[in-house]
C-alpha cells in the first residue's frame, strides 16, 4: 500500500513503517508523486483549504485521511464512504498554548505600542505606563479540550482564576457548558477562544457575546476566524471598549485594506500559533503511529466523529 505525506522530512520522522508500505511525498494536490492506485493512507498538506478535498474523489483505494491540523472543519462532511478522518489533536497543544500566553502578556503589557515606539526611537515610559498586568485576572477559556488544558497549565503560575467552557457541561470536572456563556462573560477579564469550527460554533462570538464582556476585557482568538462574526467584532473594537489578540481572522488571509489592521488595541498575527519548529516531529510521530495501527488492524486515534 502507499502512504502519501506532504514533507520529505516525514520519511525519517515517521519512524519504522511496516513491510509492504511505500511512503511517497505529495507536497501538494497538484503535484502527485505517482499513480493514485494503491494510496490507502493520505496526509494532506498542513492547513489545507477546502480545495484539497477535491482529490478525495480521485483516490479509489483511500481508507484514511490523517490531518496535520487540530481542526478538521475543511474536511468534515466531505469524506467518501469507508474513509476515516483523523485530526492531529495533541500535536499543537504546546505551540498554541505558548502563543496564547505570549499574546495575552503582549496585549496587557502594551508590547505592540512599545515596539512601535522603538521603531521611532522613542522612550515611551510616560506614554504607556503603568501598563495592565496578568496577575489576578479572571480568564475564561472557551474550549476545554487538550489545548485548553495546556493553556490553563501555562497560565496557572500567573495567579489567575479560571473558568472552563466546553460544548456540554462536565460538572464533575468544573467545566461549564457553552449555553452558560451569557452568565459567565461579564465576569471575565480575558476570554480565550479555542473551540473547533463547527456549525454550532460558527458566529459564536457575535454582538451579544461581545456586549456581555466587561469594559477593557481582552478577547483572544486562537480557534478559527469564523468563530467570530467579523462585522460585529470590528464594530465593538472600533469603539475602543474591548481589546483583542487575533491569530485567526475571517477572511483569511486578511486583505491589506481590512479595518482590523488599524483598530486600536488589536494585536494580529497571521495564523502562526501552531507553526513552530517542533511541530513536524510531533506530527509525524502521530502519523507513524497511525500507519502502524492501520496496517495492524488496530483502532485509529483522533477519529473525527460528526464535526469534532
Amino acid at each position: 500500500m502507499k502512504v502519501w505525506i506532504p514533507h520529505e522530512a516525514g520519511r525519517t520522522l515517521l519512524g519504522e513503517v511496516p513491510a509492504g508500505v511505500g511512503v511517497e511525498v505529495a507536497e501538494s494536490t497538484s503535484k502527485l508523486p505517482s499513480n493514485v492506485a494503491g494510496v490507502r493512507f493520505w496526509v494532506p498538506p498542513f492547513l489545507s483549504s477546502g480545495n484539497a478535498t477535491a482529490l478525495l474523489a480521485d483516490l479509489p483505494d483511500l481508507r484514511v485521511v490523517q490531518l496535520l491540523s487540530a481542526g478538521a472543519d475543511a474536511w468534515v462532511g466531505r469524506m467518501p464512504d469507508g474513509v476515516a478522518l483523523c485530526d492531529a489533536r495533541g500535536v499543537h497543544d504546546s505551540g498554541t498554548a505558548e502563543w496564547v500566553v505570549a499574546a495575552i502578556l503582549s496585549a496587557l503589557r502594551a508590547f505592540p505600542a512599545f515596539a512601535l515606539a522603538q521603531s521611532r526611537r522613542e522612550w515611551a515610559y510616560d506614554r504607556f505606563c503603568p501598563t495592565d498586568e496578568l496577575t489576578g485576572k479572571r480568564v475564561l477559556i472557551v474550549g476545554a479540550g487538550s489545548i485548553g488544558a495546556a493553556v490553563r497549565a501555562r497560565l496557572a503560575p500567573f495567579e489567575v482564576t479560571f473558568t472552563m467552557v466546553a460544548r456540554t457541561a462536565r460538572p464533575a470536572e468544573g467545566v461549564h457548558g457553552v449555553d452558560e456563556l451569557p452568565a459567565l462573560l461579564p465576569g471575565a477579564d480575558v476570554v480565550v477562544l479555542l473551540v473547533p469550527l463547527t456549525e454550532a460554533t460558527r458566529g459564536l462570538v457575535d454582538r451579544a457575546f461581545l456586549a456581555a464582556m466587561p469594559d477593557g476585557a481582552l478577547l483572544v482568538n486562537a480557534a478559527r476566524g469564523p468563530v467570530a462574526r467579523t462585522d460585529d467584532l470590528v464594530a465593538e473594537l472600533a469603539s475602543g471598549r474591548l481589546r483583542a489578540a487575533l491569530d485567526v481572522t475571517d477572511p483569511e488571509p486578511l486583505p491589506a485594506d481590512h479595518p482590523l489592521w488599524e483598530l486600536p488595541d488589536v494585536l494580529l498575527t497571521p495564523h502562526v500559533a501552531g507553526s513552530v519548529r517542533g511541530v513536524l516531529a510531533r506530527a509525524y510521530r502521530l502519523v507513524g503511529e497511525q500507519v502502524r495501527r492501520f496496517v495492524a488492524g488496530e483502532p485509529l486515534v483522533n477519529r473525527v466523529v460528526d464535526d469534532y
